[in-house]
């Protein structure tokens, strides 16, 4: 079988949105089909990973990007913009575009779709989102030239990070629910929302996954404080770690906080206003594979999403990268979410409300204590589940889903 995978974040980017197509594409070559990733040749996003591989079984096409970056680095953590004119001028067309910023690539991926369906005589299409309008990819695609398509669900439609969707969501999202062959979505949550439109094909929750792979040969070393390890940079308003600095000011100083890809200005500046600089590490953005080892080395590692209802429906691919680390995790996630089911059942860690800043500092003092006696332990995952929760197992539920539309 021939699949198009369609994906704006794919190597050279970094960061946790090009791992779902890089290793889902990978996995579906090994299974013995041809696979093509259209992506962009610049997807003008803040991170670059030398260290992401893209196997020879994948033939990769790019598309040139004509839009406007997506963020800022400062605009991202909340610092003064430089104030010049372009800067301006590209922050103003990106809040008239819809359905989102990156829709002007979309568009050229669009025809591009089409004409490589017709060159290589595609089966399906594969749109994996965000951003939200690369579905118009596949939507072409299928109206032109007949071709099976998938929608590819990482996130929801209707985003936490915003009160009102005025840019056309809700639409795109019931156009997608009518014209789609078959629909997956990263976590059930996302699945019920589509399921709720009436789709024309079926939907299917194919979750991240965990590459346990990355992880082989790295070892953990105790260190002489309990490091608590975060990575990917927060820049979300509601994605918010003020409480979590809150409560680490209470604990005594053998705990260290470690963020890897950094926080927002205004956080920073509480870090200084706590009196938290010698137990709060900022670390740059780092390459996967630099990534991967510092959440080895970590005593436990910290998970954080927003507090808002919305959010009980994500996972986060950040969460399966853990579960491969082998840390124990502390969520600061919705207490009765999708994220919080996933580490109770697998025994991961904590679950503490992102909010509470009193049982947050309790779950770290309690968390330093077993460490200290030594009887804090990692996930004992069993056989069954890391095979459960592996990448090569969510390519094989989506490589049969492919053949049965096709």
């Amino acid at each position: 079988m021939k699949i198009l995978v369609v994906a704006m974040y794919f190597p050279p980017a970094g960061g946790a949105g090009v791992h779902r197509p890089l290793r889902l594409g990978s996995h579906l070559a090994d299974l013995g089909h041809e696979v093509h990733v259209l992506t962009a040749d610049d997807a003008k996003w803040l991170f670059t990973d030398p260290s992401l591989v893209v196997p020879d079984s994948i033939a990769v096409h790019r598309v040139k990007n004509r839009g406007p970056r997506v963020h800022y680095r400062d605009e991202l953590v909340g610092k003064g913009l430089v104030e010049s004119v372009p800067t301006r001028a590209t922050i103003q067309l990106r809040r008239i575009l819809v359905p989102d910023a990156s829709v002007i690539w979309s568009a050229a991926a669009a025809r591009e779709t089409i004409r490589l369906v017709r060159r290589l005589d595609i089966d399906v299409v594969l749109t994996t989102s965000p951003p939200v309008s690369v579905h118009f990819a596949g939507l072409a695609a299928q109206r032109r030239t007949n071709v099976k398509w998938v929608a590819d669900l990482r996130d929801s439609f209707v985003s936490p990070d915003r009160h009102r969707h005025i840019r056309g969501e809700p639409q795109l999202q019931r156009l997608v629910a009518r014209r789609a062959d078959a629909i997956t979505a990263a976590t059930d949550g996302f699945a019920e929302e589509m399921r709720a439109l009436a789709p024309r094909g079926p939907v299917e929750v194919i979750e991240n996954g965990s590459d346990f792979e990355s992880f082989e040969g790295i070892e953990y070393t105790p260190g002489e404080r309990f490091r608590l390890t975060h990575t990917g940079t927060i820049g979300s308003i509601r994605r918010d770690v003020r409480p979590f600095l809150a409560a680490l000011a209470r604990t005594d100083g053998d705990i260290v906080a470690r963020f890897v890809g950094g926080m927002r200005a205004v956080d920073a500046a509480l870090v200084a206003e706590l009196g938290l600089e010698d137990r709060v590490e900022l670390i740059p953005f780092r390459p996967h594979a630099e990534t991967v080892r510092l959440q080895r080395d970590s005593e436990a590692l910290l998970m954080v999403l927003p507090a808002v209802d919305s959010a009980r429906k994500i996972q986060s691919a950040k969460i399966f990268e853990y579960l491969a680390a082998d840390r124990p995790v502390l969520g600061l996630v919705p207490p009765d979410g999708e994220a919080a089911r996933l580490i109770r059942r697998l025994g991961a860690g904590v679950v503490v409300a992102p909010g509470d800043v009193d049982q947050i500092a309790a779950a770290l003092a309690d968390l330093e204590r077993r460490w200290r006696e030594g009887t804090l332990r990692a996930p004992n995952l069993s056989e069954e589940d890391r095979a459960g929760l592996s990448r090569r197992e969510r390519a094989e539920r989506m490589s049969a889903l492919l053949e049965r539309i096709v």
